[in-house]
Order: structure tokens, then C-alpha cells, then sequence
């Protein structure tokens, strides 16, 4: 059994969405990295559009924490190869501390994280203490090792929230309020780290106001090792085309490992500028934003063909939520544009005003318990009848899985790790499963 490894680690948590987690967590990357530290990332939760600017940040790929999507034995092995590899581990939180089954405090408190707390301060003065010593006393055992106060209008602003901390957690200082070094929002969260061409400024700017406090590394945790078991080789030479640009991008990268490790070998291509597929015997059609660019997929008849080809001559494709909108008859935007698209199974797809799904998934597939999430703003109509329907953690009914031929589309995101077998399934029907 290989012995634990130590590495300084923090869990960046905040006590609502909003507080500026992304931002500080990016910045802290940052300034060690300019300090010549190795530093990995990770996000607790499900979320592909902060890792993204996480991984701009620390200049290394950014895995998700869960303890439900990949579970604890999943969670301490990506904790262990890090510790072997880093001088510092930084994990953002999600919503609030305490937010969720399993919480970012679950997730501090499983693997002794202590938490740096950051609080945007912009509207308060002492009541700033009250807030932080809830955090800190709430839950005993979990170690709220220093707070950061964000958004602070003034030097005397800053004071007055330092005054105020309660003894036991550390002060590290206050960032100040500055448009530059926002990160820009949309509807399904940050806007994606590929469409900002001033991102390293913004960073390098975010980096540069943290104090000087921040540069400290926090006190060694043990990160023992796991016991995960290796996929085995399921998909042996399986080629395995993947689309990724900025309408699909939502790819874990824990998802394109397993997919390695299991023997597939991986090609990307971009269904915006590219005229046809790879040469592929699979294909993956991940989530993403298909309503941001409806004119130019629906006219490039080219790739429509060659997709369509391939689910004629029955070959396996996996469409999630944005893949599912880009594989129906026709998706609306909500905004009066509506664009023809691959019409793989018949259905239309309607951009809401409003958030039409969130949350944790699991789902019962041939092979396994296959777990993952989902989070869309969009309806689907379709006649063609679910082959299975998800459910929430705690039993309620959640998104439909269809099957239309060779095609799997559903507006959830899958996580591959969570049940080998069932995923390997998904692309290739004479997989081995053994």
C-alpha cells in the first residue's frame, strides 16, 4: 500500500454563489504559480465553465471533487496523484459552504481541507465578524482556517472587516472592487475561458490585488492513497471522435481519461468549422452552447451529412443536453432565430427564460449505475418515448434517456467513472464488459 503524500491544500468556499469563489481561487493560482509553485486545481461539484478558468490560471488540467458523481475512493486517488505532483492544492467550493448533499464542508471535512472563507464585504461592515463566526462555529470539526474579504470599497472598509473577525480565523486581507478583473456571466455561468481574449490580464490584474498574506502557503494535509480500480481496457482501439469548440465544450476531463485508459483512441473536431467527421467508429456530441451559434450549424451541411451518415450506418453516438438540442429536428433560441439541425430522433428544443433542470443524477444502464448531473435552460417535445428515466439522490424522477438507433441522447451529463461497464456500453455495443 503506498504511504500517504503531504501537500499544503485549501478549500476556496464562500456562504452563498456570487461571493467572487472562482475569482480568488483563479487569483491564489495565479500568484503562487508567478511564484514558481506547482499548483492543481480542483472544483468541488459538477461544473465546466469554472474549471476552465481555473485551468488558464494554474496552467494544469482541472478535475472535479464529488462525493456522489465520482465518490470518495475516485475523489482521494485524484488527491493522492496531485499531492505526488503539486506544492499546493486549491479546491473551489460550490454555492455555499454548506449548500447541497454532498457539500463543499462534506468534501473539507472527508479529506481534512481547511477552508479559506471568502466574503464579499461590499455591503457590510461588522456584521462581516457575525457572518464568519457562523461559518467557523456551525459545524464542529470543520477547520475555517482564514477568510478573505472581496469586493472592498476602501482601506478603512477593509479595516472595519478585520476588526471584526473573530479569534481563531486568520485574516488574510481584502481584494478590492475592480470591473477589470470581473469574470463576465451567462446564462449557464461563466462565460467559457476560450471566449475571452483578455483573460490572462484579467487574471495577472486579480492576481496582483490579492495581499501579500495570500502568498503563504496553508499547513500540509495528508492525502492518503486509494483504491481505485483501473477500467480495464473496455473500448481496445475504439476510435472515438469527440466535438469540441465553443458551442461543445463540456467535457470532464476525468471523462476523456477513462475513455484513454479504457484503450479508445480519441479524435476532436469541431462541428463549427469543420466539413465532415474524423474517420471514427464512436462519436460524442458533449454539452455546450448549440443556441449561440444556430446559424452557423445549421449551414454547414457537410458535417449535418457526414453525422448523419454515421448514425445511418449505425455506428454509436452519445448526445448530452447541448449534443441532445444539436441531434433533435429543430431548436428555437427564444429570441426568434430557429435552426434545422440533425434530426437524428424526431423532437424540438426551446431555449426558457428561466432554469429548466439542476442537480445530481444517477440512472440505471446495462452494465452499471451510471452517475453524472444536469443543468439546462432549455425544454425538449418529442413522441419518441425515454428507454429509462434518472432519478435525483433522494428518488424523484429526473431527465429521460432516448434511444433513437445507434444514437443515447440525454440532457444528462454522464460521468464515466462512476460505472465503467455502462459507459463503455454507450460506445461500442460489442464492448467488453468483463
Amino acid at each position: 500500500m503506498a504511504l500517504p503524500r503531504h501537500c499544503p491544500a485549501l478549500m476556496v468556499a464562500a456562504p452563498a454563489s456570487g461571493q467572487g469563489k472562482t475569482l480568488v481561487t483563479a487569483a491564489l493560482a495565479r500568484r503562487h504559480r508567478d511564484a514558481g509553485r506547482r499548483v492543481r486545481v480542483f472544483k468541488c461539484g459538477p461544473d465546466f465553465l469554472d474549471p476552465m478558468v481555473l485551468e488558464a490560471a494554474s496552467g494544469s488540467p482541472v478535475h472535479q471533487l464529488d462525493l456522489f458523481m465520482g465518490g470518495e475512493e475516485e475523489c482521494r486517488a485524484l488527491l493522492h496523484e496531485a499531492a505526488g505532483e503539486a506544492d499546493l492544492i486549491l479546491v473551489e467550493g460550490v454555492m455555499g459552504l454548506f449548500d447541497g448533499s454532498p457539500s463543499a464542508a462534506d468534501l473539507a471535512q472527508r479529506f481534512g481541507l481547511p477552508v479559506l472563507a471568502v466574503v464579499d464585504g461590499s455591503a457590510m461592515a461588522q456584521t462581516f465578524g457575525a457572518l464568519v463566526h457562523g461559518l467557523a462555529t456551525y459545524r464542529p470539526g470543520l477547520d475555517l482556517h482564514a477568510v478573505l474579504a472581496n469586493r472592498v470599497g476602501s482601506e478603512r472598509h477593509a479595516q472595519l472587516l478585520a476588526q471584526s473577525v473573530p479569534e481563531g480565523v486568520r485574516w488574510l486581507g481584502a481584494l478590492a472592487r475592480e470591473a477589470a478583473v470581473t469574470l463576465p456571466e451567462r446564462h449557464l455561468g461563466l462565460v467559457q475561458a476560450s471566449e475571452l481574449p483578455d483573460l490572462d490580464q484579467r487574471l495577472a490584474r486579480a492576481a496582483a490585488l490579492l495581499p501579500d498574506a495570500a502568498l503563504h502557503l496553508p499547513p500540509p494535509v495528508a492525502f492518503p492513497a486509494a483504491s481505485r480500480a483501473e477500467p480495464g481496457r473496455l473500448l481496445p482501439g475504439l476510435r472515438v471522435a469527440i466535438a469540441r469548440d465553443e458551442a461543445f465544450a463540456f467535457l470532464y476531463h476525468a471523462n476523456i481519461d477513462w475513455l484513454e485508459r479504457a484503450g479508445a483512441q480519441l479524435s476532436f473536431f469541431s462541428p463549427l468549422r469543420d466539413a465532415c467527421l474524423p474517420v471514427c467508429d464512436a462519436l460524442w456530441l458533449p454539452g455546450g452552447y448549440p443556441e449561440l451559434h444556430l446559424e452557423t450549424l445549421c449551414a454547414d451541411r457537410g458535417m449535418l451529412a457526414s453525422i448523419r451518415a454515421h448514425h445511418t450506418a449505425a455506428r454509436p453516438i452519445l448526445a448530452e443536453c447541448g449534443g441532445l438540442l444539436y441531434a433533435c429536428e429543430a431548436l428555437d433560441d427564444g429570441k426568434g432565430a430557429r435552426a434545422d439541425l440533425l434530426g437524428l430522433f424526431p423532437g424540438m428544443a426551446t431555449m426558457q427564460p428561466r432554469l429548466a433542470a439542476l442537480g445530481m443524477q444517477e440512472v440505471d444502464l446495462p452494465g452499471g449505475t451510471l452517475r453524472g448531473h444536469t443543468f439546462h435552460y432549455s425544454r425538449m417535445q418529442t413522441a419518441l418515448p425515454p428507454v429509462v428515466r434518472a432519478r435525483t439522490p433522494d428518488g424523484r424522477p429526473g431527465e429521460a434517456i432516448y434511444r433513437a438507433g445507434s444514437l443515447t441522447a440525454s440532457y444528462m451529463h454522464f460521468y464515466f467513472p462512476s460505472a465503467p461497464a455502462a459507459a463503455a456500453r454507450l460506445f461500442a455495443a460489442q464492448a467488453s464488459t468483463a
